[in-house]
């Protein structure tokens, strides 16, 4: 037994070799089956093996737990760039920082391996964020957090790239930042894309048709614009106006001024600005002075406005520039555990910060990242860096950067990230074959007052509603226009009445519509002597067509001819292929040479021969059924009456008594011979007297039903 003891000793004195761990256990089941004979093994109580079983597990239970530690890390670095004094950082940072000790607190997650976040300021400047990134690669760092700014994420991407380290951002919206140029990218926040189709389901759902656009001249603000250009052109809308302003801390209220006055030149009144937070104030409070916050503007701001109505309180006088905007903001359900956070929340900044919706991104990213590398380690992933070759070629010239490493398993890390699905504080975090969250959510809030109201939802599962996504997820999607709700918006100028969206333009062009002048058929189109007005049929028709136009249409009429003689309408037509009509008005022939040049509108008038007859009225009098006899046709038939009457005479005097005796009994025997020739006079009057009756009779009742 004491060479048992010795070897366990010299086990414990050389705890990293697991050769020697499996020698020891057989050596001593030998030694201690060397104590029996072979006939007494048999006999042995089963509660002795047992005993030993347990013994050999607790002798190796300190191994395999050293064992176990050796493959996890007792700390692993991620980074972080943003601008820390930003209204998005100034949340992010120490919602972030809260992450992190939520974290290493939890014990089933990550285990004995501390998570370190390093954070560094970028000041929106893509060099300082690039510089940031590369002393990150000094440190071992396997992921990156952010960075904020869609311009210094474009940089900051390619350094990802080549080291491989996956970088996930909580705040950059711009939809050119796509997993295709950029593979270890990952978009924890809501694209831009499906924020700017919001905004053009909001001016479709109003029956706008053209848009102003104000944007910051950056990567985020023109590929947002660019964005919303592709969405409208899918509604039949367009943007009208485009107006850039600089990018910096430093804005420029008179170009603003100028930039404005441009604008409210425009005929368009739908204003979108998608800019960043120091120079959209700037914008709303030069708009207000122009008086361009009254009744008959609508103004649309991006998330970024709604980010700092949620993180500060503003003071009046920027309030009162806000009135009657409509806002969009990134939709959290309203969750227990989000209630929970933001009351932890307000005790840790007493109030004074509040909690935005890129604030709950940043702490879902910390968790996503935490989760991720917990499954890296699981599958045994080890965090080891390869130098970067690249730089210490003839290339890199004095740069001292020997230290910069790839990582080596960035790819199975940034594959466990793609892979995460739980439930954080701002929904479900899963992410889609873009890299972006699945199912994206706006809310669409109003600024009245002091404070803001939601007048809906817009989801990209069933479009505008009233009723919140959530809800919806539960049914069927329906996207059809009778199922798109908002409830009743403040517009500026305090009304409710949907603003009309335009008004005639001060500086715009207006339409040169040709008009024939003829000599013949001039109710179609004729000029009103000692004006430069046209009346008729088609400019009737014209002038109706143009006021059910959403939007104003100038135009003036442009007279082609000289109206002593019908002009030539093919070269009428083939004035409008030149240029010098943007337009034509008139009785044009839709002919086949005429169609392959000019598009024309649906005929408004049916093609083809008609009679054209003047309308006289009926008089429905007793005696009305004798009107189509004229004095000529009585006459006429007068003339037959007596000469048939004497044919039947001359046939029947020489053989009939009825047609002789006095002239004058003749002459009756004549008259009503013609009638009946063959009955008495008597029933020759009974008959005459029925006859009348029916012709009265069928004529009252043909009055009676055509005049119902």
């Amino acid at each position: 037994m004491n060479d048992i003891i010795l070897q366990t000793d010299s086990v414990e004195r050389e705890p990293h070799s697991h050769s020697q761990v499996l020698f020891v256990l057989i050596l001593t089941t030998k030694y201690h089956f060397s104590l029996f004979r072979p006939t007494d093994i048999i006999t042995l109580d089963m509660n002795f093996y047992y005993y030993w079983l347990w013994l050999v597990f607790l002798f190796m239970l300190p191994y395999l737990e050293q064992v176990y530690s050796n493959s996890r890390p007792s700390f692993v670095n991620i980074g972080a760039i943003f601008t820390f004094d930003s209204s998005i950082g100034k949340v992010a940072k120490l919602a972030m920082e809260q992450a992190v000790k939520d974290v290493n607190s939890n014990s089933s997650i990550l285990h004995s391996t501390q998570l370190v976040l390093h954070m560094q300021t970028s000041n929106c400047s893509g060099f300082d964020g690039m510089i940031q990134a590369l002393r990150f690669m000094e440190t071992d760092v396997i992921a990156i957090l952010g960075p904020q700014s869609s311009v210094v994420s474009h940089i900051v991407a390619h350094v990802a790239n080549e080291l491989r380290v996956p970088m996930l951002s909580f705040a950059a919206t711009d939809p050119t930042l796509s997993s295709l140029q950029f593979p270890f990218f990952v978009r924890t926040t809501l694209s831009d894309l499906y924020q700017m189709t919001a905004v053009a389901e909001i001016i479709d759902f109003y029956g706008w048709k053209e848009v102003i656009t104000i944007y910051v001249d950056d990567d985020y603000g023109r590929n947002g614009v660019s964005a919303l250009d592709d969405a409208l052109a899918e509604r039949r809308c367009r943007i009208s106006y485009k107006v850039g302003i600089k990018s910096g801390p430093d804005v420029d209220r008179g170009e603003i001024t100028n930039l404005l006055v441009n604008v409210a030149m425009m005929q368009s009144r739908i204003i979108v600005v998608h800019a960043h937070s120091n120079s959209g104030f700037m914008i709303f409070k030069v708009a207000h002075y122009l008086g361009m916050m009254q009744e008959g503007y609508v103004w649309i701001a991006t998330d970024w406005l709604s980010t700092v109505l949620d993180s500060t309180s503003l003071p009046l006088e920027t309030m009162d520039t806000l009135q009657g905007a409509l806002v969009l903001r990134q939709h959290t359900p309203d969750t227990d555990r989000k209630k929970m956070f933001t009351s932890k929340w307000n005790n840790l900044t007493g109030g004074s910060l509040g909690l935005n919706s890129y604030g709950l991104h940043a702490y879902d990213t910390v968790w996503l990242v935490a989760q991720a590398i917990d499954n890296f380690f699981s599958q045994g992933g080890v965090v080891s860096c390869t130098n970067y070759t690249s730089l210490h070629s003839d290339k890199a010239g004095g740069l001292n950067l020997d230290a910069m490493s790839i990582f080596d398993n960035g790819t199975l890390l940034l594959n466990n990230i793609l892979r995460s699905n739980f439930v954080g504080l701002s929904g479900p975090i899963k992410l889609d074959s873009e890299r972006s969250l699945f199912r994206p959510a706006y809310d669409i809030i109003n600024v009245v007052g002091n404070g803001v109201r939601r007048v809906g939802y817009w989801s990209n599962y069933s479009g505008l509603s009233i009723v919140s996504p959530e809800t919806l997820y539960a049914n069927p999607p329906n996207r059809s226009s009778a199922n798109q709700h908002l409830h009743t918006v403040i517009w500026p100028g305090e009304t409710t009445s949907r603003p009309r969206g335009w008004v005639f333009p001060n500086n715009g062009k207006q339409l040169r519509i040709g008009v024939p002048i003829r000599a013949s058929y001039r109710e179609f189109v004729s000029p009103v002597k000692g004006t430069d007005l046209f009346k008729g049929f088609c400019v009737d028709v014209f002038v109706a067509a143009v006021n059910l136009l959403p939007y104003a249409v100038p135009y003036r009429f442009v007279p082609f001819g000289d109206g002593h003689k019908n002009p030539s309408y093919t070269e009428f037509v083939n004035k409008i292929t030149t240029g010098y009509f943007d337009g034509a008005v008139g009785d044009i022939a839709i002919v086949t040479n005429r169609t392959r040049i000019v598009d024309f509108t649906q005929p408004y008038a049916a093609s083809g021969l008609v009679v054209v007859a003047p309308f006289k009225k009926i008089n429905s009098g007793g005696w009305s059924f004798l009107q189509p006899f004229t004095p000529f046709m009585w006459i006429v038939t007068a003339c037959f009456f007596f000469f048939v009457g004497i044919v039947v005479w001359i046939l029947e005097h020489r053989v009939n008594d009825e047609f002789r005796g006095s002239p004058k009994q003749q002459f009756v025997t004549i008259l009503w011979s013609v009638i009946y020739l063959r009955e008495s006079y008597c029933h020759a009057l009974l008959n005459s007297c029925i006859l009348l009756y029916m012709l009265w009779y069928k004529r009252d009742y043909y009055y009676t039903t055509t005049n119902k």
